[in-house]
């Protein structure tokens, strides 16, 4: 046991001011500094205290800014620093797990550094040939979401016909990859020409389309799925879930990660189709990455190999330093981000 009392220094944090109704703007989010002791407190058994390097936006995090009670996760503090996904690596640890010098990802403040108490959501890194950032992207949760919203909740199947939304995100491009590799025919919507370049050109997808150029969007899906959608990975809701859902084939899968269109508005959108559920008999279901946590070392076999290989890339939009965290979790639901968007704290 070390006997210093830790080294105070000084500690920029984010700080959300209050709930938001409508629209999510960087000023309902500030930047201040305070101070932190390098030390875990002696009272506090099993705290570990990281110096944070990456941080993780993510469109969930919008939810959190409301309040609300009873939903799979807790909304943020007003005053205290936003909370989210990041990876980080330990500076003092009172944790069985991890030792001084570990790098891990899991729930850390944003923040320069953070006394994490609830540790049980942390991941430590073991495999370190790649980028640290990836394990709040595609090493993480939504590599996680997009394996088990895609095999798990579609079982898809060779030669099936696989339609994604937001599709060149953190979540969709991998979703586009996976069933690329199992010999789908893939398309994905995304909202700017660069992204469909993207799709089509980085990621392997068969065709991809902008769906703010399409006024008319059953038509746009009639257009690249003549013969119907087995798989459906939806990341957005509203105008275009209606859509697919004239499009679907019979016992078709809509696996629903996430509707990114809907957080912003006070009023959701209504759905109209639904009533094809019926006919065709589709399954349509939700979930949460949580319930697949389980799989994590699965996943990691599978994918880890893939990326050494280059048979799998990912795309990465990186914000440089905390003062510009605001505007990039807020660029998230204007698209201003291609690829995974990530606030590098400090690069060490």
């Amino acid at each position: 046991m070390e006997s210093d009392d830790g080294e105070v220094v000084s500690n920029k944090q984010v700080i959300f001011k209050d709930y938001v109704p409508g629209v999510l703007k960087e000023s309902d989010m500030y930047i201040t500094t305070s101070t932190i002791t390098l030390k875990v407190p002696e009272d506090c058994t099993n705290g570990v205290l990281v110096k944070n390097l990456y941080l993780s936006c993510d469109p969930y995090m919008r939810n959190r800014m409301r309040n609300f009670q009873g939903s799979y996760i807790s909304p943020l503090k007003p005053g205290s620093p936003i909370s989210g996904r990041g990876v980080a690596k330990v500076l003092d640890s009172r944790h069985p797990d991890y030792k001084k010098g570990d790098y891990i990802w899991g729930m850390t403040g944003w923040e320069e550094y953070s006394l994490i108490t609830a540790t049980e959501t942390l991941f430590k890194i073991h495999d370190k040939d790649v980028p640290l950032s990836y394990y709040i992207g595609i090493l993480g949760m939504p590599g996680l979401t997009a394996y088990a919203g895609f095999y798990e909740i579609c079982s898809p199947k060779k030669g099936e016909f696989v339609f994604i939304s937001a599709a060149s995100g953190a979540v969709g491009q991998l979703v586009g990859q996976f069933a690329k590799l199992l010999g789908c025919y893939v398309v994905g919507s995304a909202g700017s020409k660069d992204k469909v370049d993207l799709l089509k050109n980085k990621f392997g997808f068969d065709d991809a389309f902008n769906y703010k150029e399409e006024l008319d969007l059953d038509a746009a899906l009639k257009r690249y799925f003549p013969d119907g959608i087995d798989i459906y990975f939806e990341n957005v809701g509203g105008k275009m879930l209606d859509a697919v859902l004239l499009n679907m084939r019979f016992r078709g899968r809509i696996s629903v990660c996430g509707m990114v269109s809907q957080y912003n508005l006070e009023q959701p959108e209504g759905v109209h189709n639904l009533m094809h559920l019926v006919p065709k008999r589709i399954h349509m279901e939700g979930f949460l990455v949580y319930d697949f946590f389980h799989l994590f070392p699965k996943y990691l076999d599978m994918v880890l190999p893939y990326i050494k290989q280059g048979k799998i890339v990912y795309v990465e939009d990186i914000a440089e330093g905390l003062e510009n965290a605001p505007a990039a979790l807020t660029g998230l639901f204007a698209g201003r981000n291609i690829g995974k968007q990530v606030v590098a704290v400090s690069r060490e």
